[in-house]
């Protein structure tokens, strides 16, 4: 079967075409004419998803195309369900793209899993295995699931977990290149894995709970962030924690009004069910201090005050931390990865008022009251030593029905700029 072939060209589409048009057809396949004054990847993007709409079952990048503008027509043209095989023009960036690329078909097949599919412990199992086939030897992970989380004192997952059949789990991965045990940690990841919320006795919607499998978007977006680092050769001795969790409603469920107590002694008192992405990460966040890392980066789909502020084209940027914070939107801006700073002081802490309990999960009003993006990082930065952490809130981390630039479903969005940072930070 012959290919089906896309090229760029700075000319005009011919006229039959429409006078604006950005896509044109030959006898090989399609050309994106890009114009003066717009956006050449936007345009890219915007002709990549009406090539989708055709149903190709395979398309190859022809002529001259820079790594950004290939990796624009990939990140639109790699549709959730049976996507068509791309393949890079040829060039010296192809090996680069094609590792870039398979970290994100793992982070965005992760994220679309029904959540039949993915329970916790398939979600763990799932990232560990694939880290290791990218690693090797330098990775090794344990998991600790059930009661053990009980036992082991972390209570925010096993509480959130403990209402669905399918039992938690925290998954502990070490990516060690040197070998040697006693290296010290360069970096911790930490990744929001609820993989279903039903928002708990805090019940959301039916059309609020639709799109909830993507809740466990913060562990795949660490997740492949980390696999693709390590594909590009990553030396630094790294930590991966991933929180993973389904959010259901039983008579083992957990309640409003329960007061938590963490192994750092904060007690927090639940006002809200559905405000369970913090509870989890506050563990996975104490594991990664007792890391020592220089760098700890926490990824959540976490509040909808995020997607209210930013909409579905930016992630959150949330540090106390300036120098970090800084260098993750310097990552992001080297990675064409849209990242935008939100407020986050030391008072943010005391937002979420308890009379029982050292501080509450929430507010008790609809979407946690105003600045709540802000307020669950302040909850967040109780649990983590301040220096050298940030927390991503993934507003753009997955989208409930395509646009005119991106499919419907996971983006992947961060994987590249998360992958960064782990390359250059501390420098």
């Amino acid at each position: 079967m012959s290919e089906f072939v896309v090229t760029l060209s700075e000319q005009k589409a011919p006229r039959v075409w429409g006078e604006k048009a950005s896509l044109s057809m030959d006898g090989q396949g399609a050309v994106i004419h890009l114009s003066e004054g717009r956006d050449p990847c936007r345009t890219i993007q915007q002709s990549a998803r009406k090539l989708d709409g055709l149903n190709l079952p395979r398309v190859r990048l022809g002529g001259d195309w820079t790594f950004e503008q290939q990796w624009a027509f990939a990140i639109s043209f790699t549709r959730a369900r049976f996507p068509a095989d791309l393949d890079f023009a040829d060039s010296n960036d192809k090996p680069d793209l094609e590792r870039q690329y398979a970290a994100l078909l793992f982070t965005r097949q992760l994220v679309n899993e029904t959540p039949e599919d993915l329970s916790p412990q398939t979600l763990a199992e799932r990232a560990a295995v694939w880290l290791s086939e990218v690693g090797g030897d330098a990775v090794s992970y344990r998991t600790i699931v059930g009661e053990d989380l009980k036992k082991q004192g972390w209570v925010g997952i096993y509480n959130v977990g403990r209402g669905s059949d399918r039992p938690p789990v925290m998954l502990e991965l070490d990516y060690n290149p040197s070998g040697d045990p006693d290296a010290p940690v360069d970096a911790a990841l930490v990744g929001k894995g609820i993989t279903f919320d039903s928002g708990g006795y805090s019940i959301k919607s039916s059309e609020g709970m639709l799109d909830m499998k993507c809740d466990m978007g913060g562990a795949a977006t660490v997740t492949g962030a980390l696999g693709l680092a390590i594909s590009q050769g990553l030396k630094k001795r790294v930590k991966l924690l991933l929180c993973c969790a389904e959010n259901l409603i039983s008579g083992h469920a957990y309640k409003l009004g329960d007061v938590l107590t963490y192994k750092n002694g904060i007690s927090v008192e639940i006002v809200n069910t559905d405000a369970e992405g913090r509870l989890v990460l506050a563990d996975g966040l104490l594991a990664a201090t007792e890391t020592q890392a220089p760098l700890i980066i926490d990824a959540a789909t976490l509040t909808g005050a995020a997607v209210v502020a930013l909409g579905n084209d930016y992630h959150g940027v949330f540090s106390m931390d300036d120098d970090a914070r800084q260098a993750m939107l310097d990552s992001a801006r080297s990675e064409n990865e849209r990242f935008w700073p939100l407020p986050l002081e030391i008072w943010h802490q005391e937002r979420c008022p308890s009379a029982f309990a050292d501080t509450a999960n929430s507010r008790p009003m609809k979407g946690g009251g105003g600045g709540g993006a802000s307020n669950a990082a302040g909850f967040l930065s109780r649990f983590v030593n301040a220096k050298g952490w940030v927390h991503l809130d993934l507003a753009a981390a997955y989208h409930g029905s395509a646009t005119a630039e991106m499919p419907v479903g996971a983006s992947a969005m961060g994987i590249r700029s998360i992958a960064r940072m782990l390359h250059t930070y501390p420098a």
